[in-house]
């Protein structure tokens, strides 16, 4: 398939993406769509198409709609549809990397991300159905995202000769191939196990997939849209009205850790974050340390254990 027409698959795929699992009113969907053709034209006339756009080109773009006198608010809004389209292209794997990660926008006031409390997580997790043949999963999927603080995409790619459940660590592959070791709680091994009976029983796995932790009901490994649109099902029914997403779990690990007194930098090891998770650095980090800093403070793991009392 060409690039042209694989672009056009790619944006009729996110209108679909806004309007089924965005949720996004007409208004707004509108304009997500009227921001993405600013760029289409910005691209045809670099002579390029959405999958060889750079971060520069992106800045390129930005720096255009400052020139020609567009409000900083209204480059915020649009900067944020450009990245939602991108965002997408990665979900939906047309893109590897995400050139609008890193794009800044105008300074218009802070927002920090959304924060699910523990007592939220428990609601999320318990509206999952276990008398579903994917309600195992799903719960396994849920506390190892939190326990762990995995991206998605490191969750999807997970396999099974990356556990160590005796050892309580999970070998996690992240952004340029960079490997770490993370700790992972006896809730969340608990939860894998039983669900592991389940796969291992009930399952039919297709061919080259033996290895994946968690499976599609197709028999594939499952794909970061699907596990976007779990989380989001699964809110609605907690009756928790933030705007979630897979990420939202990710933070919520880490503050809460930070929360609970556990070391700054071990959180930023454990999250793989590119400023810290260094090979060099990440090796003299003692492997025992982090594990205790996490099995110490993480809610999940307190948890764990006063039920372990009564």
């Amino acid at each position: 398939m060409e690039n042209k027409e694989r672009q056009a698959l790619a944006i009729r795929k996110y209108r679909q993406y806004l309007k089924l699992e965005r949720g996004l009113s007409p208004n707004t969907e509108d304009a997500y769509l009227t921001d993405l053709a600013k760029l289409l034209h910005f691209v045809e006339g670099e002579g390029m198409n959405v999958f060889e756009v750079k971060l520069d080109d992106l800045q390129r773009f930005n720096a255009g709609l400052h020139d020609i006198g567009i409000h900083p608010r209204s480059q915020a809004r649009i900067l944020s549809g450009i990245k939602s389209f991108f965002h997408f292209l990665v979900l939906a794997d047309y893109r590897e990397d995400d050139p609008g990660e890193l794009l800044e926008g105008p300074k218009i006031g802070l927002h920090l991300p959304e924060v699910l409390t523990v007592e939220e997580i428990d609601r999320i997790i318990d509206a999952v159905d276990l008398s579903k043949p994917e309600g195992q999963r799903n719960r396994a999927i849920l506390e190892t995202l939190y326990s762990c603080g995995l991206r998605v995409s490191e969750l999807c790619g997970l396999k099974l000769s990356d556990l160590y459940l005796d050892e309580s660590f999970i070998r996690v592959t992240g952004k340029g191939d960079k490997q770490r070791l993370v700790p992972i709680s006896p809730r969340a091994i608990k939860e894998l196990r039983y669900w592991f009976q389940d796969r291992n029983t009930t399952w039919r796995i297709k061919p080259d997939f033996e290895d994946y932790v968690f499976l599609a009901r197709w028999g594939k490994n499952i794909s970061r849209i699907q596990v976007f649109q779990l989380i989001k099902e699964l809110a609605r029914q907690a009756g928790i009205a933030k705007n979630i997403s897979p990420h939202t779990f990710r933070h919520s690990f880490a503050t809460h850790l930070l929360e609970g007194g556990a070391n700054l930098r071990a959180i930023q090891c454990m999250l793989g974050h590119e400023s810290i998770a260094t090979t060099e650095i990440y090796t003299h980090i003692d492997r025992n340390m982090l594990r205790s800093e996490i099995i110490e403070h993480h809610p999940r793991n307190i948890k764990y254990r006063e039920e372990k009392l009564h």
